[in-house]
């Protein structure tokens, strides 16, 4: 199996921890012991506030944590922008992968989505399928897509 190398987020953590006064989160949510991990950045180089075009990535780690072989199969993402507009994205796997993962295994991949918004979310879920056949769905952590170029509020 393909894996994507491992993101070196380090430079990104400090940069965001300097200007935001703390490190990006990671997001993170297990379901019938498969744990998804989704760290959200936007790419400040190909966004353009003045084109009302953000863009983001985000890196994701999908780990094994059970005792059963499962394979993802397909996905879906509901990416909302913060004016509201709803996007549904469904597909066959990810980044044009079909990952096996035994137990104790992972797959880790970076994406992205583009917004006309400098903030949203997203969240989704996964479906595995186990050697019997049986499908089930994984749950994406929702996450937050916050933009240097938005103003912050305080409450």
């Amino acid at each position: 199996m393909r894996r994507s190398p491992r993101l070196d987020l380090t430079p990104f953590r400090a940069k965001m921890a300097a200007e935001w006064g703390r490190a990006p989160a990671v997001y993170s949510e297990v379901t019938r012991s498969i744990k998804v991990e989704v760290n959200p950045y936007c790419l400040e180089d190909q966004s353009s506030p003045a084109e009302n075009r953000y863009v983001w990535a985000y890196h994701v780690r999908i780990e094994n944590q059970g005792a059963e072989t499962v394979q993802l199969r397909r996905r879906h993402w509901r990416i909302t922008d913060a004016q509201g507009r709803v996007q549904d994205v469904r597909g066959a796997g990810v980044v044009g992968e079909q990952p096996v993962l035994g137990p104790g295994q992972s797959f880790e991949y970076t994406s992205g989505t583009p917004l006309a918004t400098p903030s949203g979310i997203m969240v989704g879920t996964y479906e595995m399928e186990l050697p019997t056949g049986e499908c089930f769905a994984v749950a994406i952590p929702a996450f937050s897509l916050d933009s240097p170029h938005q103003p912050r509020r305080l409450n």
